[in-house]
């Protein structure tokens, strides 16, 4: 039984935060040579009562209102997030009752960020493949701007929030087949994009919320999300290449024969440099997040959302799906439209 991506909805928060914007409230921050470099003229900021699962539950009333199978068709619900509502109850049980979801369904979250969606499809179509499910609800949203100091300059500018729900489904080969995947984990890079406090290993006191200015000037406490972006750039490169070239391997693909590669929409610096060092043309990278940001685990399907929605994206055409970053976590896969 073959598997298949059977449809994309995605949702933004309503408040909108420009470069001009940051420019007033940070005179000494040189927006204009930040967006040149990176490609980001504005974020979608989440409102301060509102949640991912808030994100999330819209993008799926979406996804669930085109009625491309009937509610109770869906047996199982993925929720991937890093932003979740509470540390219990699973958020994947709150919007199982918020979407009027089945009692029979599966429901879980899983924590990952930027190679989330790779990991969400590869568990659906474990699912579906093996019998265990027809339908799989995948939602994949964050909100990392609540983690983010109003004065680091390093983060700020580069993340947005959004959420997409993509609906994955045994397929007849007409739709957004789910081919071949490679997944891969280096822990030892935990601590390069993290938020050391909040969890059990560092709980949240006065102590992990005092605030200190590293030699750039970006303000942040432990209680903020901190991000080593010369780390993450090495990494990136050293990684996702190799990984391009172990996907077409196994999918007995060659680079000529994928019409999009839709990587993490994690700013346009990178992925040019990513493009260049796997030697694909910048014309067939997916680049959709000039507007929005970096939306780590949703980026990926809102891009191919935008794509598809404006027509560049279209049938037949075979795509890889590469996702990177905060873990070290990283995965891609190839879909056949």
């Amino acid at each position: 039984m073959a598997s298949g991506i059977l449809g994309i909805e995605y949702e933004l928060p309503e408040r909108i935060e420009t470069n001009d914007d940051l420019a007033r409230e940070n005179p000494s921050w040189h927006m204009s040579r930040f967006e040149e470099k990176c490609g980001i003229s504005a974020r979608h900021i989440a409102a301060p009562d509102e949640t991912a699962s808030d994100l999330g539950y819209r993008a799926a009333r979406k996804l669930l209102d085109r009625r491309l199978v009937e509610v109770d068709e869906i047996d199982f619900l993925l929720y991937c997030t890093q932003s979740p509502d509470y540390f219990l109850p699973t958020s994947a049980c709150i919007l199982q009752d918020r979407l009027g979801l089945s009692k029979g369904v599966g429901a879980l979250d899983f924590n990952l960020g930027c190679s989330g969606y790779i990991y969400g499809l590869f568990l659906a179509k474990q699912f579906i493949e093996t019998g265990a499910a027809r339908n799989v609800l995948l939602i994949t949203a964050d909100t990392y701007t609540k983690y983010i100091h109003p004065r680091d300059r390093s983060v700020r500018p580069i993340f947005g929030d959004g959420a997409a729900a993509t609906l994955v489904g045994a397929t007849d080969g007409g739709r957004g087949i789910l081919g071949e995947f490679v997944l891969g984990t280096d822990g030892a890079g935990a601590a390069r994009l993290i938020v050391p406090s909040g969890g059990m290993r560092l709980p949240r006191s006065s102590e992990t919320a005092k605030e200190t200015t590293d030699i750039t000037g970006c303000v942040r406490s432990d209680d903020n999300l901190f991000m080593d972006g010369m780390a993450l750039m090495n990494f990136a490169m050293n990684t996702v290449p190799p990984t391009i070239d172990a996907l077409l391997a196994k999918s007995g693909l060659r680079k000529e024969e994928i019409d999009w590669y839709v990587y993490h929409q994690a700013n346009r610096f990178m992925m040019r440099h990513l493009a260049d060092a796997s030697e694909i043309p910048w014309q067939r990278m997916v680049y959709a997040m000039d507007d929005i940001g970096n939306t780590v685990s949703a980026s990926i399907p809102i891009a191919m959302a935008r794509y598809l929605d404006d027509g560049r994206m279209t049938a037949p055409q075979t795509l890889a799906l590469v996702g990177f970053g905060v873990g070290y976590s990283w995965g891609a896969c190839v879909v056949r439209l």
